[in-house]
């Protein structure tokens, strides 16, 4: 910053200036922005099930959800790690953020029958897990769901 001492007119070549360097900001935004993208899709459970749709209102996700899938060739996955159905109950009992007070989020794919589904709701109650939410796809309100019977 420069500063005039001397007592002329002529302040042109010794006037103050008012500059903020925004680089070093901008570089900042830059890198939590390249972070935010990266780490984005990491926090989603991304196992090819293709889900039936509902026109059911969207309910608010919890902050650590527990997702249980049934992938079209019957087996079953805790996140993204295959668990055996032998195996289910034990292993949600070991995570560390599971009670049986929580929420599972069930997911199956459209193919998967009925019976199986029931199947794997009936093995978690049985293990003390009552409460269950099934997923599915979002669809337009008011619109009948994938599959369902036209009158």
């Amino acid at each position: 910053m420069a500063v005039s001492l001397a007592d002329n007119d002529d302040d042109d070549d010794f006037s103050e200036t008012h500059e903020i360097n925004v680089t070093p900001f901008i570089d900042v935004i830059l890198v939590l922005l390249i972070i935010f993208m990266v780490a984005a899709p990491l926090s989603t459970v991304d196992l090819p099930i293709d889900l039936p749709t509902s026109s059911a209102m969207p309910q608010k996700k919890p902050d650590k959800p527990t997702y249980l899938s049934i992938k079209p060739d019957l087996t079953l996955a805790i996140g993204e790690n295959t668990v055996h159905r032998a195996e289910l109950i034990g292993t949600l009992d070991g995570l560390s953020d599971m009670s049986k007070d929580k929420y599972v989020f069930l997911r199956a794919d459209k193919s998967v029958p009925y019976g199986e589904l029931m199947g794997i709701m009936e093995l978690l109650r049985s293990g003390g897990y009552t409460r269950v939410k099934l997923v599915a796809l979002e669809g337009a309100p008011g619109a009948p769901a994938a599959g369902a019977a036209q009158p």
